[in-house]
């Protein structure tokens, strides 16, 4: 193999600009769907839908989804580890149609809208309709699932090793600065909604509904200005495989870059931690800690504020002291970050906020950084292949946190001791990626090297 073959990159062979270009657009889909997760996942739906659950509750606090005896206070931590498991089944068959038909455009359009539509539908969400909750949220979430596969998959396509870092960066730093800016019109109405002429649970429906309508609208520009690359004539006929069977595929191809495998499993874990957090922290602080909505919408602005800044300057980091090991700092500040959640005092905001502004600091960081980590352990031309397993590890695997974290409750009753439950995926996802040699896995991906890693 040449010099010059060797130093090739996926971004080779169009101009700086275009790939600019196609970097905003690449930016843009953070922004579309990342409302989704601040406003829905995390701070509207886990209380309300537990609240709808608790009305349509026998009188022991139970209530029977498909006749299974759930705790009313647990099934919204239940519906994310079921919608997770969807994801495992969809994700897969998703990125083999992309990987073998390079037609990643018109998957992407279908699953942000199928998402977006789902997300606009909690507008109906009320009385006791908890099971029309579960079945949007499932919907919802195994759609965005599908669609960061593909959008995930972009990155080693539109920047070059070098670029990775940042680019990651900045796309996680839109997604945040647009959840805060929605989160700033959602307290407006919340706060106000009497002004408005509206009642509270209407203000949260407006809420809901809204970020499918944002998810929806911002996607145009990625659609636009993404490009997709065509595989060799003799793949793009090939039929996908199902999505266990193209998983288990991916998986045996993983195990000749036997890094990249130990990479995702360390991942798997610590990020397992990461989604539980994120989906479980407004239940934890409105139903241990006795917090208002508003406290709780306030808490989650601070965290998209500061998460921005943090992404940025861990991406800085990473340039001195390389993606790795600012990663490894960064599974460091969540142990404590939340191991000191479990002694925050009940009914005082002023901490919960402390706990927040922890949160948001190294959020986007781990998030970015990891991602960026990852494209660089991928084969080239098997992108959404591997990303679609990264996504697993991402969204699909991370059912385990929330099962935990239910089921913690359910047997306890305190979601005290639930938040504490998670700090061991930290600490096992730091001992796993320490033992990661990620030079060599980059080598042995046959891809370049950066500087550092």
């Amino acid at each position: 193999m040449s010099t010059d073959t060797v130093k090739r990159t996926p971004a080779d062979g169009f101009a700086a600009g275009e790939r600019r270009r196609e970097q905003r657009g690449w930016y843009v889909y953070d922004w579309a769907c990342s409302v989704y997760s601040t406003s829905v996942l995390t701070v509207f739906l886990g209380p309300y839908l537990t609240e709808i659950a608790k009305a349509a509750a026998d009188p022991e606090g139970y209530v029977h989804p498909l006749g299974i005896p759930v705790r009313a206070g647990s099934f919204f931590a239940y519906t994310v580890s079921v919608s997770v498991l969807v994801s495992v089944f969809v994700m897969p068959l998703a990125a083999a149609a992309a990987d073998r038909t390079g037609r990643k455009k018109p998957l992407l359009a279908v699953a942000a809208y199928v998402g977006a539509a789902a997300t606009a539908g909690m507008f109906f969400l009320e009385g006791e309709r908890y099971l029309l909750g579960g079945l949007l949220l499932i919907v919802a979430n195994a759609s965005l699932a599908v669609s960061m596969v593909l959008y995930n998959s972009y990155l080693p396509q539109i920047a070059p090793p070098e670029e990775r870092d940042a680019v990651s960066s900045r796309g996680w730093a839109f997604g945040y600065a647009s959840g805060a800016l929605v989160l700033v019109a959602n307290l407006v109405l919340f706060l106000n909604h009497d002004g408005f002429g509206v009642s509270e649970s209407t203000a949260v429906r407006i809420c809901l509904a809204s970020a499918g309508l944002w998810w929806g609208a911002f996607t145009v520009v990625p659609l636009k200005r993404l490009r997709d690359r065509r595989t060799p004539a003799h793949e793009a006929g090939a039929a996908p495989r199902g999505g266990w069977r193209q998983l288990r595929s991916t998986v045996r191809d993983m195990r000749r870059h036997p890094h990249t495998l130990a990479f995702l499993l360390a991942y798997l874990v610590y990020n397992d931690g990461v989604q539980t957090v994120i989906s479980q922290a407004s239940v934890y602080g409105s139903e241990e800690l006795g917090l208002g909505q508003s406290t709780l919408i306030v808490a989650v602005l601070l965290v998209q504020v500061l998460a921005v800044a943090g992404a940025l300057a861990m991406g800085r980091l990473a340039r001195t002291y390389g993606a790795k090991r600012t990663i490894l700092g960064s599974l460091v500040a969540w142990t404590a970050t939340i191991g000191a959640g479990y002694f925050l005092p009940a009914g005082a905001p002023a901490w919960f906020f402390v706990l927040a502004a922890g949160i948001g600091l190294v959020l986007g960081g781990t998030q970015a950084l990891s991602r960026s980590l990852f494209s660089h352990l991928v084969p080239r031309g098997k992108e959404a292949e591997y990303f679609s397993a990264y996504e697993i590890s991402d969204r699909g695997m991370a059912w385990l946190g929330p099962l935990i974290f239910g089921l913690t409750y359910q047997l306890t009753g305190s979601y005290r001791d639930a938040i504490v439950s998670l700090v061991a995926f930290f600490l096992l996802g730091f001992a796993l990626l320490v033992r990661v040699p990620v030079r060599h896995a980059v080598r042995d991906a046959g891809n370049p090297v950066p500087d550092r890693i």
